[in-house]
């Protein structure tokens, strides 16, 4: 009948890849602790109006932060600016673990001229390649 719960084992396997952190993850965490991602509860963000709701986005772990960098890694791949109505949940497991839940709704700002940062994260990495890419002139 032990075997059904689990053995030390699996446990050991799973602490160990919780102890390393993604590299997408780690990129994630960069922006947003820069305050260049952000991530409210409310349906709105302050001074921004939006433009586009690009969906729901979850993410499940055994690590809270694995959870929330992994919600927020989703959204920036689908081209958000910031996560809306943000929720999470905790589920206690009969071993003593515990499941979090993370999610939100992703959306994009309304284009503001005079506010570099107004442009999805995506389009701001791509402008700063081409202005650093050197102009060839034609013949």
């Amino acid at each position: 009948m032990f075997f059904l719960l689990g053995s030390s084992e699996k446990k050991a396997r799973k602490s160990e890849k919780q102890a390393r952190p993604s590299e997408a993850n780690s990129r994630v965490r960069d922006i947003f602790m820069a305050g260049r991602f952000p991530v409210v509860t409310t349906h709105q963000v302050e001074g921004r109006r939006i433009a586009k709701v690009l969906g729901l986005v979850c993410c499940r772990g055994f690590d809270s932060e694995e959870a929330f960098f992994g919600m927020a890694g989703r959204a920036l791949n689908k081209g958000a600016q910031a996560i809306v109505g943000y929720s999470e949940n905790i589920a206690f497991h009969p071993d003593g673990s515990k499941y979090f839940s993370c999610f939100g709704t992703a959306v994009m700002f309304e284009y503001d001229p005079l506010d570099p940062d107004s442009l999805p994260l995506m389009l701001q990495q791509k402008f700063r390649e081409r202005e650093q890419q050197p102009v060839c002139e034609p013949f």
